[in-house]
């Protein structure tokens, strides 16, 4: 009976090791990881000194295709002040960066603060801050 019930173990096993694999979080190249690291230490200093206009320079505009902030001064008017609260700026230098890729291969990292997702977007430009998400 013990015989049995190993074999029927392994068997599980073997069976939950491909979805274990899969479920492995995506790891970042060492280059793609020197990369982000170099914008994120750019956009920390901006926010440090609470400069919309330097956010607004590494920020993909129009920020989330939204039509209305199409520019760094919209950016600034109605994103900025809004979203980079004391508390977002200083959750955004001190959070760690989460690396993930999807399935259309796209290369980003998110910061979670409380109820937002900062969300930093490999582009053909470089690393861009590219959305704020609900963090539900």
């Amino acid at each position: 009976m013990k015989s049995l019930l190993r074999i029927m173990l392994a068997t599980g096993l073997v069976t939950l090791a491909p979805a274990a694999a899969a479920a492995k979080s995506a790891v970042a190249s060492p280059a793609l990881q020197k990369e982000f690291d170099g914008f994120i230490e750019k956009f920390r200093a901006a926010l440090r000194a609470n400069d919309s206009a330097a956010v607004a320079g590494m920020t993909r505009l129009p920020f989330m295709n939204d039509s209305a902030i199409r520019d760094a001064a919209q950016f600034r008017a109605k994103t900025y002040a809004s979203s980079f609260t004391a508390k977002n700026r200083a959750c955004i230098q001190r959070g760690k960066a989460i690396y993930d890729r999807d399935d259309y291969k796209n290369d980003s990292y998110f910061v979670f603060c409380g109820d937002l997702i900062f969300v930093f977007t490999k582009t053909p430009a470089g690393f861009l801050f590219t959305d704020i998400s609900v963090n539900d």
